[in-house]
C-alpha cells in the first residue's frame, strides 16, 4: 500500500491565512484604527466633517457671513469644546492613532490652498494706487505689531512657559495681530459690492501687500524658530529668499515659455503643463520645509509665479478648488478645532486676558487703518472707518498662522484657544460692521473696471438725476442685459428694431406743422451678468473686470453688432450672486439712466413628444374660433417630431437660408421645460419688481423655432436682409399698453418697418359679431377726446399715478414677485382716461398722415389703427396678427403690454381655452410676461414677441 508522508498532505490540506473579507458582515468595527486599511476611518471622519461645515455654512450664509466661519466653528464643534465632551466620541470617531492620516491630507490640501492664495494674488493690483494702498497696508501692519508686542508680554507671563523664548512668542503674536486675511477679504468684498468703490479698490491693493508682508513675516519667525543660533536663522533666511528668487525670475520665464509653447494661454492648460505646475508646487514646498521654513510659504510662491495671461490663472483655480475647498480645508479646520478647546477658558484671568485681546486686535487694525485711509488717502471718516472694518478681517490666514505656532509649541493649547476665539470674533464682526457703516446709497462708486487715483476726489456733483422724457419724446438709452450665450441673439433682435435710420428723428410730431428735431443718438449700456458662487475662481473673475471686459465672449460679439449697426456700447460687468442679479439690473439702469431695460427670455415650452396628440375638446359654451388655414401653422406644441440629429450651436446666431427658419440643421424636439428656464424667468420676474425704469422683455420664438423644429407664424427670416418687419400691438388698455404704444410708434418711425395697432374692446356674445364671433374691424372715430383742449404732459402725470397706487412688493416662496392690489374706481377712470388721450393723440395723427407736409416735418410712423369688438379678445387678437402680414416673409414682432396691473380685462378663461387647442405651458409663462404674451406664445404667433412693464416705484433703496 502507497503511504504519504504527514507532512504532505497537511500541506495540501492546510487552510491558508487569509484577511477576512466579511467586515461589517462579520462583526467588525468599521470605524476601528487599521493602520493596513485606514481608508474607512477615514471616510467616516470626512463625511461627518464636511457634513457639519456644510450644514453650518447654510445656516451663516443666511445672516452673510462668510464660509471659513462655518468650517473653523464645524471643527471647534467636534472637537472637545462640545462633541468632544460626550463619553466616547473623540476615542471612537477621532483616536489618536488616526490623526497622522487626517493630518497627512489636511496638509497636503493646505499647501494646494497656499498654491490659490498665490494664484489669486495679482500684481497689477499692487501697482495700481500704489501709494494708497501702500500707505494704509503698513500703518495695518505696524501699529497692530507694536499693540500686539505689548500685549504679548502680559501673556507670557501669565501662561506661556517660560522655556519658551519670549521673543519667538512676540514674533507669533505680532504677525498674528498685524496679518488680513486676503481669501476672505476678497469674498466679502464682492458679496457687499464694493469692488467698484473708491473704498473696495483700496481695501483690495492694500490686502495683497499685508497678506504677502505677513507671509514673509510668518517664515521668517518660523526660520528662527527652528534654527538653534542666530548664524543658522541667517542661513535659512538667506536660503529662502535666493529660493524665492530663484522661483520668481528664471522659473517664472520658463513656465511663461512652456505655457505659450503648450497654448495653454489660448486654450487652457494642458495636461503636461498642469503636471508641471503642480511638479514646481509640491517641490517648492518640499524645499522651504526641509530648510526650516513652512512648506506652505514655497507653495504659496509658486502660485504667484503662475502666468496671469489669458485667464491661465483663473482656470488652473477652477481645476483645483472644489477638491481643496470641500475636502481639504474642512479637514485642516478640525484638527485645529480638535485642539481648541473653549472649556479652558475657566476662569476670570483667562476671560479678562481674551477679551483684551480682541480688542487689542481690533483696535491696532480698526485705527491703523483708519488714520492713513482719513490723513493720507483723504478719505471721509465714514468711508475709513470701513476701510479699517475691512482690513480687521482675520479668517482662516491667522488660524493657519496659529496653527504653525501651536505645532512649534510656541502657544499653549490655552493661549491657542484665546487667539481662536479673537479671529472667530472678528471675521463674524466685518461683514454687519461694513454694512453698518458704508451702506449703498453713501457708495462713491468709480468706472467698473476699478480706477487710478491719488487721492479721494469730491464727486458730489456727480450724482445727479436725469429729466424724464417730454411727450413723445423717444428714448435713446437703453441697459442690455447679456447674460447666457442663447439669449445674445434675442438682444441684438430686439437693439436693431429700436436703433433709429438717417429718416427717424427725436421726437413723434402729434400735428403735420411741428419741426422735426435733430436725429436720436442711441446708446447701448451692455451689461454682463455673471452669476458669483462659493467659488475662488468666482471672486478672481469679479476682481478682474478689466480684462473681462476685452476678452469676454458675450460682450465682444455685442460689442462688434454695435460696430456693424453705429449703436454706441458701452461694456459692463456685474458679478453677483443670484438673489441680487436682478437688483444689480436696476441698480444700473437707475445709475446709467437708462430710458428703458432690455432683457431676453426663452419661455419654458414643454416636448412636443409629450403632448396628447389629440387636445381635450372644448365645451359647447367655450367653443374655439376658427383661424384660416392660410394664416396659421399647425400649433407649435403638436408639431410632427422630426430625426433626431447633431445640433450645430452656431444656428442662433448666425441664420441660414437653408431652413424657412434659419436652422440649417434639423433639430429634435428638445424639452425646455427644466429648472435652468424656470430659474432664468426668476430673475425676470425680479427685474419686473425692482425696476424704477421701462422694461422691455424680448421673448425669442424665432430661438424656440429652432429648437422645436416647428413652423412659426411670421417667423421666417430668411437669410439675408430683404425681409421686412411688421410689428403688431393688440391695446386692451392699462399702464403697460400705453407704453407699448408708445414704442411701437418709435419702433415704426423706421422707414422700413410697418405696424398695425388694435385696440380691442371684450363685448357680451349677444353682440353684432361676425360668423365666428369676431366684429369686423372699424377705423377709429376722431371725436373721442378733445385733445386740443389738454396738457401732453398729464398723460405722463396719469400713467405715473395710476402705477404707483396699485403697486406693492411683495415675496412668493422666497423669490421676488409683483404683487398689484385691487383698484378702486378713482384709479380705473384715471387709467381709461388715459388710454383714450393717448389713442386719441396716436389715432388721430395716423389719420392726418396724409396731410400735406413740409419738407423738414418729422418722419410719420407707418401705422394702422383699428378698432375691434369681440366677446373672445385674445382670439380676435391673434386672428388680426395673423392677417396684417402682408407677404409671407414678412417677420412678424408682436408688442404688448405686461398688463399684470391695472388689467383693464381678465383673460384666464380664455388663455385656458388656448392652451386646451394648442398645448399647455407652465404657470411661470404667465407670470412672467402676462396673459397677452402667454397668449401670442402659445399660438406661436410671431417670430419674437416683446412684452412692456412701465416704471413702477421698485423697492431699491
Amino acid at each position: 500500500m502507497l503511504n504519504f508522508p504527514n507532512h504532505a498532505v497537511s500541506a495540501f490540506f492546510e487552510r491558508r491565512a487569509a484577511t477576512e473579507q466579511g467586515g461589517l458582515l462579520s462583526g467588525k468595527d468599521p470605524s476601528a484604527v487599521n493602520p493596513a486599511d485606514p481608508l474607512r476611518l477615514w471616510i467616516i471622519q470626512v463625511g461627518i466633517i464636511v457634513c457639519t461645515a456644510t450644514l453650518l455654512s447654510l445656516v451663516l450664509s443666511k445672516i452673510r457671513q462668510p464660509k471659513v466661519i462655518a468650517e473653523v466653528l464645524g471643527g471647534i464643534i467636534l472637537g472637545p469644546t462640545a462633541f468632544g465632551q460626550i463619553p466616547g466620541f473623540t476615542a471612537h470617531i477621532f483616536p489618536q492613532d488616526s490623526r497622522p492620516y487626517l493630518t497627512l491630507v489636511a496638509n497636503i490640501g493646505l499647501v494646494l490652498f497656499l498654491f490659490l492664495v498665490g494664484l489669486e494674488i495679482d500684481g497689477t493690483v499692487i501697482k495700481r494706487n500704489a501709494r494708497l494702498s501702500a500707505t494704509v497696508a503698513l500703518a495695518g501692519m505696524i501699529l497692530p505689531f507694536g499693540i500686539g508686542a505689548g500685549v504679548a508680554h502680559g501673556v507670557y507671563e501669565e501662561f506661556i512657559d517660560p522655556s519658551i523664548k519670549f521673543t519667538y512668542f512676540m514674533l507669533f503674536t505680532g504677525v498674528a495681530y498685524s496679518i488680513t486675511a486676503f481669501p476672505v477679504l476678497c469674498r466679502i468684498l464682492t458679496e457687499l459690492k464694493l469692488l467698484d468703490t473708491t473704498v473696495g479698490i483700496v481695501v483690495l491693493s492694500a490686502g495683497v501687500g499685508n497678506d504677502i508682508i505677513g507671509w514673509i513675516l510668518l517664515a521668517l519667525s518660523v526660520a528662527l524658530v527652528n534654527a538653534s543660533n542666530g548664524l543658522t536663522a541667517l542661513y535659512i533666511l538667506l536660503a529662502c529668499v535666493g529660493w524665492t528668487i530663484f522661483l520668481l525670475f528664471p522659473v517664472r520665464m520658463a513656465l511663461f515659455w512652456l505655457a505659450r509653447k503648450t497654448g495653454s494661454i489660448e486654450s487652457g492648460p494642458s495636461v503636461f503643463f498642469m503636471t508641471v505646475t503642480i511638479m514646481i508646487v509640491f517641490g517648492s514646498a518640499f524645499f522651504t520645509d526641509v530648510i526650516g521654513v513652512h512648506a506652505i510659504f514655497g507653495a504659496f510662491v509658486a502660485g504667484l509665479i503662475v502666468p496671469r495671461e489669458g485667464n491661465l490663472a483663473i482656470i488652473i483655480t477652477e481645476k483645483l478648488e472644489d477638491i481643496v475647498s470641500i475636502i481639504f480645508l474642512p479637514l485642516y479646520f478640525t484638527l485645529s478645532g480638535l485642539s481648541t478647546d473653549l472649556t479652558l477658558l475657566d476662569n476670570g484671568v483667562t476671560w479678562g486676558y481674551t477679551i483684551a485681546i480682541i480688542v487689542t486686535a481690533f483696535v491696532g487694525k480698526f485705527g491703523g487703518c483708519m488714520i492713513a485711509a482719513r490723513y493720507v488717502a483723504g478719505f471721509n471718516w465714514r468711508e475709513s472707518s470701513t476701510i479699517g472694518s475691512l482690513m480687521s478681517c482675520k479668517g482662516l490666514v491667522e488660524l493657519i498662522v496659529l496653527n504653525v505656532g501651536l505645532q512649534a509649541k510656541i502657544l499653549s493649547p490655552r493661549v491657542f484657544s484665546m487667539f481662536v476665539l479673537e479671529a472667530l470674533v472678528l471675521t463674524f464682526m466685518t461683514t454687519p460692521l461694513v454694512t453698518w457703516l458704508y451702506p449703498p446709497h453713501l457708495r462713491r462708486r468709480i468706472s467698473a473696471t476699478g480706477g487710478h487715483f491719488d487721492n479721494v476726489a469730491d464727486d458730489e456733483g456727480m450724482a445727479r438725476k436725469k429729466p424724464p422724457l417730454e411727450d413723445g419724446e423717444f428714448r435713446t438709452r437703453f441697459t442690455v442685459v447679456l447674460d447666457k450665450l442663447e439669449h445674445v441673439p434675442g438682444m441684438m433682435a430686439l437693439t436693431q428694431l429700436v436703433q433709429p435710420t438717417q429718416s427717424s428723428h427725436r421726437r413723434i410730431s402729434i400735428a403735420p406743422s411741428e419741426s422735426s428735431s435733430t436725429l436720436p443718438s442711441m446708446f447701448a449700456d451692455a451689461l454682463r451678468l455673471i452669476e458669483l458662487s462659493d467659488r475662488v475662481s468666482a471672486v478672481m473673475r469679479s476682481s478682474n473686470a478689466e480684462y473681462l471686459l476685452h476678452t469676454d465672449p458675450l460682450l465682444s460679439i455685442f460689442r462688434m453688432f454695435g460696430q456693424l449697426n453705429g449703436i454706441r456700447v458701452a461694456p459692463a460687468i456685474s458679478v453677483v450672486k443670484f438673489d441680487d442679479l436682478a437688483y444689480s439690473v436696476a441698480e444700473h439702469a437707475r445709475n446709467h439712466d437708462s430710458d428703458m431695460i432690455f432683457i431676453p427670455w426663452l419661455p419654458p415650452v414643454q416636448d412636443s413628444t409629450l403632448q396628447d396628440a389629440n387636445p381635450p375638446p372644448s365645451t359647447p359654451m367655450e367653443q374655439p374660433i376658427t383661424l384660416p388655414d392660410s394664416a396659421l401653422s399647425p400649433p407649435i406644441m403638436n408639431a410632427p417630431t422630426k430625426s433626431a440629429a447633431s445640433h450645430n450651436p452656431f444656428d442662433m446666431l448666425f441664420k441660414s437660408a437653408k431652413s424657412p427658419h434659419g436652422s440649417s440643421t434639423p433639430v429634435a424636439p428638445v424639452d425646455v421645460s427644466n429648472s435652468v428656464a424656470i430659474t432664468h424667468s426668476q430673475f425676470v420676474r425680479g427685474v419686473f419688481s425692482q425696476s424704477t425704469t421701462d422694461v422691455a422683455l424680448f421673448v425669442d420664438q424665432s430661438t424656440l423655432d429652432s429648437m422645436m423644429s416647428n413652423s412659426i407664424v411670421g417667423g421666417g427670416t430668411g437669410g439675408g436682409g430683404g425681409y421686412q418687419q411688421h410689428i403688431f400691438l393688440p391695446f386692451f388698455g392699462g399702464p403697460d399698453d400705453r407704453l407699448a404704444l408708445e414704442f411701437a410708434v418709435q419702433i415704426c418711425s423706421n422707414p422700413k418697418i410697418k405696424g398695425t395697432i388694435v385696440r380691442i374692446l371684450k363685448t357680451d356674445d349677444s353682440g353684432d359679431t361676425g360668423a365666428m364671433g369676431i366684429a369686423t374691424p372699424t377705423k377709429p372715430s376722431n371725436a373721442h377726446i378733445e385733445n386740443s383742449s389738454l396738457d401732453p404732459r398729464a398723460i405722463e402725470e396719469l400713467n405715473r399715478l395710476t402705477v404707483t397706487s396699485v403697486f406693492t412688493y411683495v415675496r412668493i416662496a422666497g423669490m421676488p414677485d409683483t404683487y398689484y392690489g385691487q383698484h378702486n374706481t378713482e384709479t380705473r377712470l384715471q387709467s381709461d382716461t388715459a388710454d383714450n388721450i393717448i389713442w386719441t393723440r396716436y389715432s388721430t395723427y395716423s389719420q392726418n398722415d396724409g396731410a400735406s407736409t413740409s419738407s423738414g416735418s418729422a418722419a410719420r410712423p407707418q401705422l394702422d389703427f383699428v378698432t375691434l369688438n369681440s366677446p373672445i379678445p385674445l382670439h380676435a387678437a391673434i386672428q388680426q396678427a395673423t392677417e396684417s402680414i402682408p407677404t409671407p416673409s414678412t417677420k412678424l414682432v408682436v408688442v404688448t403690454g405686461r398688463s399684470r396691473r391695472m388689467a383693464v380685462e381678465n383673460h384666464r378663461m380664455e388663455l385656458k381655452q388656448l392652451m386646451d387647442e394648442h398645448g399647455h405651458v407652465g404657470a411661470e409663462v404667465r407670470k412672467t410676461i402676462g396673459d397677452v404674451a402667454t397668449a401670442f406664445v402659445v399660438a406661436g404667433v410671431g417670430s419674437g414677441v416683446v412684452v412692456l412693464q412701465a416704471a413702477g416705484p421698485g423697492n431699491i433703496d
